[in-house]
């Protein structure tokens, strides 16, 4: 079967351009023939074209450019119809807006993956789920409700993410003493981090809200933010630097900036914090686990479906301060419940391979798609099933 994806963008920026490349990575020899089509050009254009896959850029513009977004559907369209493609798979609910009606004129089946919770139901959310569809992917049980209460109520199949292990693999990696020496973080006292881009709904303000309570007791802490600046929030990094003195904490807080080398800087962190509102899923958490980090994050959304409080990690509600700290010198006062939390948080993140979520994303297709692929298999040479 072939089918065409349709992402908006073309740089990776966050979880959702990091779970299309896991996708095309472990998707590649799994009976499905992809082509990926960019409503923009960037770095991603050619990592994905260099594994083989056949890749196109369609620059679509702003939605309010209604000529180019009339004109961008029209090329879809004769794209897949050119292509022979069976389907077209939507990257987020807004290209979904292109794609879904691309896939109407071309005459096949479609599907998005929702990668929010659209809890406060927005229109354009609202105006996609209207465009046909086959199925709306979800990321988590919380995101699979929330979209299956929006009209028309399309089926809502569950893929979780996965991570790339490989990367996140404690043994080779630095040693957490090692990545702090070569990342130039404090040599001594406990490290608490956070990673994301710098957005208010992720949290940071909270974590440095907490510290003061941590370094009442902790004097030698540090607190270390990795992420960069997002488009849309560009004054939330000076915010969290006023912040910053506005408490006193210039010198315990480093603000990292964007760091690519992701995995040693969470190796060089004691304690992880994931301090978002109504996370959709959140693969940054199974990262840090996944390299036997205590982790501390949101007591909603994704998070509540990865961490069994007390066991694998602890959760806390978003926006407490003192809860999160209370967490925190848990972690630091309790060392053996710390180290057990952290081997029962490897065990978990080991269930988020990307080879599981990539084989549970192509299942997700065709089970929304039979006919499609009832048709294919006549042309697919038959397994020997006699043993």
């Amino acid at each position: 079967m072939k089918v065409v994806v349709v992402m908006p963008l073309a740089e990776q920026r966050g979880g959702g351009e990091m779970m299309l490349w896991d996708l095309m990575q472990q998707g590649r020899n799994a009976g499905v023939e992809w082509l990926v089509i960019f409503l923009e050009d960037g770095p991603m254009v050619a990592q994905v074209r260099k594994l083989g896959i056949d890749t196109r850029v369609v620059k679509s513009g702003r939605l309010r450019q209604v000529h180019r977004f009339i004109l961008t559907v029209f090329r879809i369209a004769a794209i897949a119809r050119r292509e022979g493609a069976d389907a077209i798979a939507s990257w987020m609910w807004i290209t979904h807006l292109t794609g879904g009606l691309a896939a109407m004129l071309a005459g096949i089946p479609s599907v998005w993956y929702q990668l929010e919770v659209p809890h406060d139901k927005l229109f354009l959310v609202r105006l996609a789920t209207l465009i046909p569809a086959q199925a709306i992917i979800t990321l988590s049980k919380d995101g699979q409700l929330a979209q299956g209460q929006i009209w028309p109520h399309r089926p809502t199949p569950l893929v979780y993410p996965g991570v790339a292990l490989d990367r996140f693999e404690p043994a080779v990696l630095p040693t957490p003493a090692a990545a702090r020496k070569k990342l130039g973080l404090p040599l001594h006292g406990p490290l608490i981090g956070i990673v994301g881009r710098l957005q208010r709904w992720k949290g940071m303000h909270v974590l440095i809200k907490a510290m003061p309570q941590v370094l009442q007791k902790y004097p030698d802490a540090h607190c270390v933010v990795v992420g960069g600046k997002h488009d849309l929030e560009a004054d939330y990094e000076e915010f969290l630097k006023q912040q910053i003195t506005n408490l006193g904490l210039s010198q315990s807080i480093i603000m990292a900036g964007l760091q690519r080398n992701v995995p040693e800087w969470v190796q060089a962190m004691d304690i992880f914090v994931h301090a978002s509102d109504q996370e959709p899923f959140g693969i940054v958490i199974i990262e840090a686990m996944a390299l036997g980090k205590p982790v501390i994050a949101g007591d909603a959304g994704g998070p509540t479906e990865i961490i069994t409080d007390g066991v694998n990690g602890l959760l806390t509600p978003y926006g407490d301060a003192t809860e999160l700290a209370v967490a925190i010198l848990r972690y630091l006062d309790e060392p053996e419940f710390a180290h057990n939390v952290g081997i029962a948080a490897r065990q978990r993140a080991l269930q988020f391979p990307t080879q599981r979520y990539a084989h549970n994303f192509i299942d997700a297709i065709r089970s929304a798609m039979p006919k499609v692929f009832t048709q294919s298999a006549k042309t697919q040479p038959t397994l020997n099933t006699s043993k």
